[in-house]
C-alpha cells in the first residue's frame, strides 16, 4: 500500500475541509459550519455544508458526503492516488518514499511508455505520408476527418515487415523493449523478431493519464485472418482492465455526458464525433468484471449500445449476466439496441445525432433485458413450463449478491410473472391462492402466521389453529422502500403508515426539527441518514433542510427560529404535509417535540426518538428475514428466532411509550427508562 493510514491522517490534519472546498465553492460562515451552493448540481438556495471539526462536507441537494480526498475525486474526476498526490502538493507534504524495487519497476514502465509514444508518433507520420494514402482513403470512407484523426492520434502501419523496428532502432530503442511492449513478434521459433502490426490503420489505446499503453490495428485487406489485432498482454497493458477512450470519457461523464459503451474503435469515434463524448469500448473482448467496475466508477447506469443483429443481442445478454451478481443500490446497466443491420458508425453517418439520441432514449433497464431474454421464443402454455420459467427467474435473482437489490429483483420478476400469466380480466395463474410472490422469495408455499397469546397474532389475523385465514390473493405491494413479505407485516403499523398517514414516530421526529431547528446544527448528517418510510416524510425533510439553509437559524431566539421555519415551509407548499404531521401525533405528552421545551429536554427526546426509530427499522428487516427463513425451513430454531424478533419489537413499542412525560426542565415530571 503506497499511502498508509498514518499518511492520509496527516494529510487531512494539514488541510481543513473548508480550505480545500473553498478553492471551488464560495463558502459563508454559518455558525460552527460553512455553507455554500452545491458544486455537484445547480441550486439557488445553499444546501452544501462543510464542518471542519468533523472533517467532512455534506451536500443535501445531491446526497454526496465525504472528506477532502473524496471531494477532489468528485469535483475533478480523479482517481484516488492522483487526488492524494494533488492534496499532498497543496499541503506541502512529501509523498511516501517507495521501495527500491517499486522505484525500478516505475522507471521501467516510464521507459516503456516512451517507446509506445514514439511508436504512436511514427504511425501517425506514416498515415500522413505517401505510404498512408490507402489508409487515409479508408478513414475518409468512414467519415473520419483529418481533425478527428489528429484528436485520436490515428496512424498507419506500413506493409513492410521491419519498418517500425528499423525506425525505433535508429532512435536507440532496444529490440528487447520493442518485444516487451508487444510491438514486435518474437519467440524461440522466430529467428528475427518482426513488426506485429503491418498494413493496418492504428488506434492508440491510452491509460487514464493519456499515455499510450497499447494499439489496436484494423486490417485494410479482406483476406487477413484477423480484421482487428490488439497488442498482447504487456507490463503496461491488460486488455480486460482498460477501455478505449477511457480518459476522455471519464472527463466527459464527470461534466454530465452520458456514458455509452459500444463495441469497437470506429464506433467510439463516430459517437464522439456525433456529440457523445462519453463513449467507450472494451478492447477486443466481451465486457469483463474489471471493465464493469471502471464503468460504474464513471456512471451509475452506463448505457450499453450493441449492434442490431443477433450477435449484438447475444453480447447484450452476456453483459447482463455478467453484471447481475455485482448489482448494488443505484448501480445497474441500460441496454440500447440499434436497428438491425446497423452499428453506431452506420447510424451516426445515416441519421446523425438525432438518430442516436432516439436509440439512447429507448434504452431498456437491465431487469427488462433479462425478462425479455427468458421469454424469448418460449412456450408457456402448461403449468410445468411456467414452473420452469419461475425456477429459472428465481435462480437468476438469487445470483445477485446485494441483499436489497436481490429483494427488489425478486419482487419485480414476481410482478412480471403475475401480469404475464394472469387471465385477462381476472386473477389466476400465479396470482391465485398459491401466493406466488411468497413462493418466489423462498417460502415453501405454506402460509405461516405466528400466534401470540389468545390465539391472534400480533399483527392481526389468526394463527396456526384453523379459524379465519388471510386473504386468498397476494398482499398489495406498497410503493415505498419496504415491501411486505407476509400478511402480518403488511398489516403492521409501519406498513399502514407507509400507505396512508405518516407514522407517529416519523411525525414526532419531523416536529422536533420544525419546532427546534437548532438541532440541525449538530445533527445534519444524522437527519440525512434517517430511513423514512413515508414519501411525504422524505419531501418534508428536504423542505426542512432547505429552510434551515435559508438563514433563519441565525436568530438567537428559539421561538423565532421555529416561526421562521414554519413560514418557510408554508411558502414552499408544505402546509398540507405539516397538517398531516400534526395529525400523525396521537398524543400531546411528548413535551420535547413541542415548542417552548427546554434544550436539554429536546435533546433527550431527540436521541430517544432517533435510537428507537433506527432500532425499529432494523427489527423490521430482521422480521422479514426471520419469516423467510421459517418459510424455507420450519425448524424450532427459526420459529424461536421469529418469536424473539417479535418480542423485541414489542419492547420497542413499550419503550417508546415512556418518552411521553419527559420534560423535567420544561416543568414536567420525568420518568426513568
Amino acid at each position: 500500500m503506497r499511502f498508509t493510514p498514518q499518511f492520509l491522517d496527516e494529510l487531512r490534519a494539514r488541510l481543513s475541509v473548508s480550505e480545500v472546498v473553498g478553492k471551488r465553492v464560495k463558502l459563508k460562515k454559518a455558525g460552527r459550519e460553512w455553507k455554500g451552493l452545491s458544486p455537484f448540481q445547480q441550486e439557488k438556495t445553499p444546501s452544501f455544508y462543510v464542518n471542519d471539526q468533523k472533517g467532512f462536507y455534506h451536500d443535501f441537494s445531491s446526497g454526496k458526503h465525504g472528506d477532502i480526498i473524496s471531494f477532489v475525486m468528485e469535483t475533478d474526476g480523479l482517481p484516488f492516488a492522483e487526488a492524494v498526490e494533488r492534496l499532498a502538493s497543496m499541503a506541502g507534504l512529501a509523498l511516501p518514499a517507495v521501495t527500491p524495487d517499486a522505484a525500478r519497476q516505475e522507471q521501467r514502465r516510464r521507459t516503456l511508455h516512451d517507446v509506445m509514444d514514439l511508436a504512436a508518433t511514427y504511425f501517425a507520420e506514416t498515415l500522413a505520408s505517401r505510404v498512408g494514402a490507402k489508409a487515409r482513403g479508408y478513414l475518409a470512407d468512414r467519415a473520419i476527418s483529418p481533425a478527428t484523426q489528429l484528436q485520436f492520434r490515428l496512424g498507419y502501419a506500413s506493409p513492410d515487415r521491419f519498418a517500425l523496428k528499423e525506425h525505433l532502432g535508429k532512435l536507440g530503442i532496444s529490440v528487447d523493449d520493442m518485444v516487451e511492449t508487444g510491438l514486435l513478434v518474437a519467440g524461440n521459433d522466430i529467428p528475427v523478431p518482426y513488426d506485429r502490426f503491418r498494413d493496418r490503420v492504428m488506434f492508440p489505446i491510452t491509460d487514464l493519464r493519456g499515455r499510450v499503453i497499447a494499439f489496436g490495428g484494423r486490417a485494410l485487406e479482406k483476406d487477413v485472418p484477423a480484421k482487428y489485432l490488439n497488442s498482447p498482454e504487456t507490463p503496461l497493458f491488460h486488455k480486460g482492465d482498460n477501455l478505449y477512450n477511457h480518459q476522455t470519457a471519464r472527463k466527459a461523464t464527470h461534466d454530465g455526458s452520458a456514458l455509452i459503451v459500444v463495441e469497437g474503435y470506429v464506433d467510439v469515434i463516430a459517437m464522439v464525433t456525433a456529440g457523445f463524448a462519453g463513449a467507450v469500448a472494451p478492447l477486443g473482448t466481451a465486457l469483463t468484471e474489471s471493465q464493469l467496475a471502471l464503468l460504474w466508477k464513471m456512471a451509475d447506469e452506463p448505457i450499453l449500445c450493441f449492434d442490431g443483429d443477433r450477435a449484438g443481442q447475444k453480447a447484450a445478454y452476456r453483459a447482463a449476466d455478467l453484471a447481475l451478481p455485482f448489482l448494488a443500490p443505484g448501480k445497474s446497466l441500460r441496454f440500447a439496441l440499434l436497428p438491425e443491420g446497423q452499428d453506431p458508425d452506420d447510424l451516426a453517418r445515416s441519421g446523425g445525432r438525432g438518430a442516436i439520441e432516439e436509440v439512447i432514449a429507448a434504452a431498456k433497464p437491465l431487469a427488462e433485458m433479462i425478462w425479455s431474454r427468458e421469454l424469448e421464443g418460449g412456450n408457456f402454455a402448461t403449468p410445468e413450463r411456467r414452473a420452469a420459467l419461475e425456477a429459472r427467474i428465481k435462480e437468476l435473482s438469487n445470483g445477485i449478491r446485494d441483499e436489497v437489490v436481490r429483494r427488489y429483483y425478486r419482487d419485480d420478476f414476481a410482478e412480471r410473472l403475475r401480469r404475464t400469466f394472469a387471465p385477462e380480466g381476472g386473477r389466476g395463474g400465479f396470482a391465485g391462492r398459491g401466493n406466488f410472490q411468497g413462493n418466489f422469495q423462498g417460502n415453501s408455499g405454506r402460509q405461516f402466521q405466528p400466534r401470540a397469546a389468545g390465539g391472534a397474532n400480533r399483527f392481526g389475523g389468526q394463527g396456526f389453529g384453523g379459524g379465519r385465514r388471510g386473504p386468498p390473493g397476494p398482499i398489495p405491494l406498497p410503493s415505498g422502500p419496504y415491501q411486505a413479505a407476509s400478511p402480518q407485516l403488511a398489516a403492521s403499523p409501519i406498513m399502514r403508515g407507509q400507505r396512508s398517514a405518516i407514522s407517529r414516530r416519523e411525525a414526532l421526529i419531523l416536529q422536533c426539527l420544525i419546532n427546534h431547528p437548532w438541532l440541525l446544527h449538530d445533527h445534519l448528517e444524522e437527519v440525512a441518514a434517517l430511513e423514512l418510510a413515508h414519501p411525504e416524510a422524505h419531501k418534508l425533510r428536504a423542505g426542512i433542510i432547505a429552510a434551515f439553509a435559508n438563514d433563519h437559524h441565525h436568530s438567537a431566539d428559539p421561538g423565532e427560529q421555529a416561526e421562521k421555519m414554519r413560514g418557510d415551509l408554508a411558502k414552499g407548499g408544505f402546509s398540507q404535509v405539516l397538517q398531516r404531521v400534526e395529525n400523525g401525533i396521537t398524543t400531546a405528552a411528548v413535551w420535547g417535540a413541542r415548542e417552548g421545551a427546554a434544550p436539554d429536554d429536546v435533546l433527550a427526546t431527540w436521541h430517544q426518538l432517533v435510537a428507537l426509530h433506527r432500532q425499529w427499522h432494523s427489527l423490521l428487516r430482521e422480521l422479514k428475514d426471520a419469516e423467510l427463513a421459517l418459510g424455507e425451513d420450519p425448524s424450532e430454531a427459526n420459529l424461536a428466532w421469529l418469536r424473539d424478533v417479535k418480542a423485541r419489537m414489542a419492547e420497542v413499542d413499550g419503550t417508546e411509550a415512556l418518552i411521553e412525560g419527559f420534560g423535567e426542565l420544561s416543568g414536567r415530571f420525568q420518568k426513568s427508562v
